[in-house]
């Protein structure tokens, strides 16, 4: 269980070093200024849970692990742990660099509170997670960046942690190791094991947390679901480009954004026949009618759709820029109408539709998370989210 209670932390910064001593003398002003890295920050983690922290660099994220992990303590508020931590923050953070990779493992184990007997027995697991070979026995300085956080991760979680904190781990680890990890923190949720990660990886945090946080400027912008968290983190990073924008929306999203020069006003999923339709079958001929208004002159616009799992992962997307369609120049009052016609291919589950009106740079006129939700049925169940079709043939020799 991890409890963050009105937690903030204060910073002082000083131009000089000098003005550190200057500052003490009696009599004299301050010659530093107060950096809040996060304020009043509320949150509960209970056991087994996996929440994911994202955000713009600065907000906060590492500022707030070091607090859950007890390296920093906080200016105001408190934190409440239960159970074993094993943290993995900033590479280079908790090895030796004179040590060798082996000796690592004992020490960490052994600040974990283990035996030198139970870290002797994980050996084997943590050895063959790493993948780092005869580097083992060398010292850690030799490693590359990939080679310290695929031992650092293999410790970590090897060490019968209760709660897992992790920062950007997975940033310098290649695609098999990263893949790994994926079905590694799966595992761990299995188990149980409470989960608190940061990651720049949007797509990550909605496959593997049951909840997310978004840090701006030290303070909890927004919380809940990954989903709705991370398409709020979005439209916030995409606002910057066109703050002025604000209408009543007429289409419901998640989460919508855009300059406003035009509109979407109505999105369809037709079938053949030319039916609006909620679900359909793999493999069906299907067409995303998108319908939009512009309220300003536009030269060359784009539109876009983008389809997503139920859990936020992007399956496919397109626009008419990636066509090679050039939809020419646009007045206000124009209306405009774009079909998207395709075959859905898709293994049977849920899927959410997002689309957008852009300009030719990429900056949105209007953005629509996540506005339609459908289905894909299928008389045959496969796993992931391509339906590749695949044709058996078999023999028998005797």
């Amino acid at each position: 269980m991890v409890l963050v209670q009105n937690v903030s932390k204060l910073y002082r910064l000083y131009r000089r070093p000098a003005d550190r001593l200057r500052e003490l003398v009696p009599g004299s002003p301050p010659r530093h200024t107060d950096f809040w890295a996060l304020q009043d920050v509320s949150f509960q983690l209970e056991k087994g849970e996996t929440l994911g922290v994202v955000g713009p660099n600065g907000c906060g994220k590492s500022t707030l692990l070091q607090l859950v992990s007890g390296i920093l303590q906080p200016t105001a508020g408190r934190v409440v742990t239960r159970g074993r931590i094993a943290a993995l923050l900033e590479l280079g953070a908790g090895f030796n660099p004179e040590f060798t990779g082996r000796e690592n493992v004992y020490l960490n184990g052994e600040i974990m509170g283990l035996s030198r007997a139970e870290i002797g027995k994980a050996m084997p697991s943590i050895e063959a997670f790493a993948e780092i070979g005869e580097f083992i026995e060398r010292p850690v300085k030799e490693y590359s960046s990939g080679m310290y956080v695929r031992l650092a991760f293999s410790t970590a979680i090897h060490v019968d942690p209760e709660i897992l904190i992790v920062d950007e781990a997975l940033a310098v680890g290649d695609a098999v190791f990263a893949n790994r990890c994926v079905r590694k923190f799966q595992e761990l949720r299995e188990r149980k094991i409470t989960v608190l990660f940061v990651s720049h990886d949007l797509g990550l945090v909605k496959q593997l947390s049951d909840r997310a946080i978004l840090l701006l400027h030290g303070r909890i912008e927004a919380q809940g679901l990954p989903h709705d968290v991370i398409n709020r983190y979005i439209g916030l990073v995409l606002e910057k480009q066109a703050p002025q924008f604000r209408k009543d929306d007429r289409v419901q999203a998640s989460f919508r954004h855009g300059d406003g020069s035009s509109e979407v006003q109505a999105i369809q999923i037709l079938n053949a026949h030319g039916e609006p339709v909620s679900a359909v079958a793999s493999g069906e001929c299907v067409t995303v009618r998108v319908r939009s208004r512009f309220h300003a002159a536009k030269a060359d616009p784009m539109v876009g759709i983008l389809i997503r799992t139920r859990i936020g992962m992007e399956v496919y997307g397109t626009n008419t820029r990636l066509e090679q369609i050039s939809l020419g120049d646009f007045q206000p009052g124009d209306d405009l109408e774009v079909d998207f016609r395709l075959e859905c291919w898709l293994t049977p589950q849920s899927y959410t539709l997002t689309v957008a009106t852009q300009n030719a740079d990429g900056t949105s006129h209007d953005w629509l998370d996540d506005v339609i939700a459908f289905d894909v049925v299928d008389r045959r169940v496969a796993a992931g989210v391509a339906n590749l079709r695949a044709e058996i043939q078999w023999r028998v020799s005797r």
